[in-house]
């Protein structure tokens, strides 16, 4: 796997941002998914996120996972295994237009998700039962198909209304976990390799000095600021994944043409 100059560039742009979603600003997490996206099969895409992912929570979880409340977790763990097991079957028999879609559909829903929730973050609806089984199943199915589950976890902590740091520790100790258990359902897709790997170890500083500017930046700078422009960034990246299936879509008809009769 070889990237051109400006593929690296991307690239370290986006694992910088893996860094600094896994550190407090959780509003950039979906902008490093549709980044990778743009330079690589975006089936591909996902198995080279998830090593990075793997670097940065080891940063969080080193940071805060004294404030982790155990609770949480175990009430999402089983529902969210289901989910992972869900996307494993749906990943390994979609193809890379299929994945492109789904992809950029995920990260379009996601951010439907994250404005409503703040505009519905108080509601009691959402402490309910049902609630945590059904983030804890998309969680588990966006998360091996997208790497996107972030917003997900975002408005389940917000709906159990911690406070800051047990916020961040239980939001870090789950990923750490969650992405671990996804490691070998990735590797026996074929997305996780020698080779994705070792891109992953010349990325993985970039992933650390993002995750240390994000714990410094956390406390001086408005976290709306910063999940306004990542979810931007993630619409715009997503309707660009789209934009290319659709131009596909119409190559193919025009071609066709001539045989329609």
């Amino acid at each position: 796997m070889n990237f051109d100059s400006w593929q690296w560039a991307i690239a370290l742009f986006a694992a910088t941002f893996v860094g600094l979603a896994k550190t407090g600003v959780g509003g950039l997490g979906l902008l490093p998914v549709v980044l990778f996206a743009q330079i690589m099969p975006a089936k591909q895409a996902t198995g080279l996120v998830l090593p990075l992912l793997c670097f940065g929570d080891l940063v969080a979880v080193l940071s805060y996972r004294q404030h982790a409340v155990w609770r949480h977790l175990w009430r999402l763990f089983p529902w969210t295994a289901l989910g992972v097991f869900l996307g494993y079957i749906a990943l390994g028999r979609i193809d890379e237009r299929q994945t492109r879609l789904l992809i950029g559909l995920i990260v379009l829903a996601l951010v439907g998700v994250h404005v409503w929730r703040r505009a519905h973050a108080g509601d009691e609806a959402e402490r309910a039962a049902w609630f945590g089984i059904a983030v804890g199943v998309l969680a588990g199915f966006t998360t091996l198909v997208a790497n996107a589950a972030g917003p997900l976890m975002v408005i389940y902590l917000l709906a159990m209304r911690l406070p800051k740091l047990e916020f961040m520790g239980t939001g870090a100790v789950f990923f750490m976990l969650l992405n671990w258990f996804k490691v070998p359902f990735m590797i026996h897709l074929g997305l996780v390799t020698s080779s994705s790997f070792a891109i992953n170890l010349r990325l993985a500083p970039a992933v650390f000095a993002g995750a240390l500017v994000g714990r410094w930046l956390l406390p001086r700078i408005k976290q709306r600021w910063f999940e306004n422009i990542a979810l931007v960034l993630s619409v715009l990246a997503a309707l660009e994944l789209l934009f290319k299936i659709s131009s596909h879509l119409r190559i193919a008809s025009t071609a066709l043409l001539p045989w329609r009769g």
